[in-house]
């Protein structure tokens, strides 16, 4: 049985429908993420999981336990949950240590000091539990507020944009430490951020959410080369649709070549595979246009964006068409100039075509 499982859960304020029909399960250990658009209603289905919020409609399970239902509604101190909140919430007039056992106040005491200490060296932070918040960086900050979460041993963690007041540098370093602290405390988790590169770095499983609804709930990999829809296609990572129109169920036609998958192409949402000549929006991936001075395949560079070891360059094609490429930094092209590029696409992601659909221009998020 899953550790935490939501089942249809419904949520509205007034006349406004925050999260529909939304489910999704976790099991005991593992680390998940809901990512999405401001606006999405992830923020509210983490409050209705702590019980800040009340549910409508649908069922909120933790460790196989009842805890929300339209009619029934665990107070959110007897769920067991420990949080992690956007700004951390530190007292600052208590120490480190103090502000980590706050949680432990009815144990004994040297319980309590034997936690905190466990706690601040599992965080990096052994030695210092005598000082203050604001003697510490916002990073060192974070860590306090993630041990004194952990502390009471939760069953389940919530994070709600825990990064979102770090520097980019420092937010993703802390992602990965964060993860590891996490599975070394050997809590189950769920993160809640609008920044994919946070819950590719933490997350084990991940949901996209749109509009109060899972578009995908799947491994960073699934989501990335198989998308479910072209929202989780056009959301995660950077890609652009260029039309196609398919030769047969595994070969589809592009303006720069043919497309060969291994496996039958699934056109729409509903798992249908390709019919034959059926015209088709493709999404081409930057790692799926490849450099190769010795094509005959030429793009024409219109803009280029420096990342230390790679560059990514949108190209335009001879059709006007705009594609990306991310390509090695020592091969280092001027704007105007014409490149020769090749297809590496390993995964090919179709979409029927929709009425009305253009191909839509590379844009850098």
């Amino acid at each position: 049985m899953s550790h935490l499982q939501l089942i249809d859960i419904d949520l509205a304020f007034g006349p406004h429908r925050i999260v529909h029909k939304l489910s999704f399960s976790l099991e005991k250990g593992q680390i998940g993420c809901l990512l999405g658009p401001s606006g999405c209603g992830k923020t509210t289905v983490l409050r209705c999981i702590a019980g800040f919020e009340r549910v409508a409609a649908g069922e909120i399970r933790l460790g196989g336990e009842v805890v929300s239902t339209a009619r029934m509604h665990l107070a959110p101190e007897r769920r067991r949950i420990g949080m992690v909140f956007q700004d951390y919430a530190l007292f600052p007039h208590l120490s480190v240590a103090d502000n980590i056992g706050f949680g432990l106040r009815a144990e004994a005491s040297t319980t309590r000091d034997a936690r905190v200490a466990e706690l601040l060296q599992l965080v990096g932070l052994a030695g210092q539990g005598n000082k203050y918040p604001h003697e510490m960086s916002g990073g060192q900050q974070q860590r306090v507020a993630l041990a004194r979460a952990l502390a009471p041993r939760p069953s389940l963690l919530l994070l709600d944009e825990p990064f979102s007041n770090l520097d980019v540098e420092l937010r993703e370093r802390l992602s990965y430490e964060v993860r590891d602290i996490i599975k070394v405390a050997k809590t189950t988790a769920i993160l809640v951020t609008h920044d994919q590169n946070e819950a590719f770095a933490v997350a084990d499983e991940i949901g996209i959410m749109h509009e109060g609804r899972i578009q995908q709930w799947d491994t960073p990999y699934q989501l990335y080369h198989k998308p479910a829809n072209r929202f989780v296609a056009d959301f995660i990572g950077q890609g652009v649709f260029i039309e196609g129109r398919m030769l047969d169920e595994r070969h589809v036609q592009i303006e720069l070549g043919v497309l060969d998958n291994s496996a039958p192409l699934l056109c729409g949402e509903d798992s249908r595979s390709c019919r034959l000549d059926l015209a088709v929006d493709v999404l081409l991936r930057p790692d799926d246009v490849v450099h190769d001075d010795s094509s005959a395949l030429k793009a024409e560079v219109v803009h280029k964006a420096f990342r230390g070891a790679n560059i990514l360059y949108t190209l335009r094609l001879g059709s006007g068409v705009k594609v990306l490429s991310l390509v090695p930094s020592h091969h280092n092209h001027a704007l105007g100039e014409r490149i020769g590029i090749r297809l590496a696409a390993d995964h090919v992601i179709t979409f029927q075509d929709q009425p009305g659909h253009k191909a839509i221009a590379a844009t850098l998020k």
